[in-house]
């Protein structure tokens, strides 16, 4: 049978398990390596010890930054987003498959609601990935060379030059979703004058990547103003968003206006006027 402990042996193990408790705190309190104070830290001791851990940390993080600038000098580092550049480089290192691209295609009609499997639904994956290449077929595109060529012969011909009401189609680059308007370029030549087609074909080589409309506006421009060296650029585009459309707010036919001024267009306010007047269609 059990036998109940007198109270001197219960004394004995509550003092025994006290000491056991009190050496154990310090231990967590202090580390082993480190000497254990006889009496118990003041606020301000343990304040300034919690003070030394932060700057440590902080010193830490600072060589680790340091050691990071330092590596990404010497070998490669993440890229910026592709849209940010006028011409992707490298666009297919670590591209995915075709096969790869399809098996996507059906994880996202799964997660849909969606059965992949059903009739309606089998050649789905391979016709979005197909459509995929020419809905984005911009990377695969160097703006740059559209207007290598340039006819010198055009007799003086120094005034503005507009190709207005491009059509194009892009992709919000935010949800993936359709975009589409109409894009305005003009520009003041100076060595010569480009095909008109290859203007329209700029407008396509940009909207057919994921896109904000403001980094197309500026792409257009940019790319125009480095290759022509035109005495000025103007670029106006006007779009309806169906990321704004179907989704989130729900307001169709609102239209967005982006423009880039580069130049005499933007150094002088009466040729951004002549040009936004040929653009509505009136008499400069």
């Amino acid at each position: 049978m059990y036998a109940k402990p007198d109270s001197t042996t219960m004394k004995a193990r509550v003092a025994r398990a006290g000491d056991a408790m009190d050496a154990a705190l310090k231990s967590l309190s202090y580390g082993a390596s480190r000497p254990v104070p006889e009496a118990e830290p003041s606020l301000s001791v343990m304040r300034n010890d919690n003070d030394r851990v932060v700057a440590s940390l902080a010193e830490r993080r600072a060589e680790t930054a340091a050691l990071e600038v330092a590596e990404g000098a010497t070998k490669d580092i993440a890229r910026k987003p592709e849209s940010a550049t006028r011409v992707p480089e490298g666009i297919a290192l670590a591209r995915p498959s075709r096969e790869e691209a399809e098996a996507a295609v059906r994880t996202l009609l799964r997660w849909a609601g969606d059965d992949p499997n059903r009739e309606g639904l089998l050649d789905t994956p391979a016709r979005v990935v197909k459509a995929y290449g020419q809905l984005f077929g911009g990377y695969d595109v160097d703006a740059d060379a559209l207007l290598e060529r340039v006819f010198e012969e055009v007799e003086g011909y120094s005034d503005i030059v507009l190709v207005r009401d491009i059509p194009f189609y892009s992709h919000c680059e935010h949800h993936m979703v359709p975009f589409m308007g109409l894009a305005h370029i003009a520009y003041y030549p100076t060595k010569g004058v480009v095909g008109l087609s290859k203007l329209a074909r700029v407008v396509d080589t940009f909207a057919r990547r994921l896109q904000t409309q403001e980094t197309m506006t500026a792409q257009i421009a940019d790319v125009i103003e480095s290759i022509l060296k035109p005495r000025g650029v103007a670029v106006l585009v006007e779009a309806e968003h169906l990321c704004m459309a179907m989704r989130g707010v729900q307001k169709a036919g609102v239209s967005t206006i982006t423009t880039q001024f580069r130049g005499a267009f933007r150094e002088d306010a009466s040729e951004q006027v002549r040009f936004l007047t040929l653009v509505r269609g009136g008499k400069a």
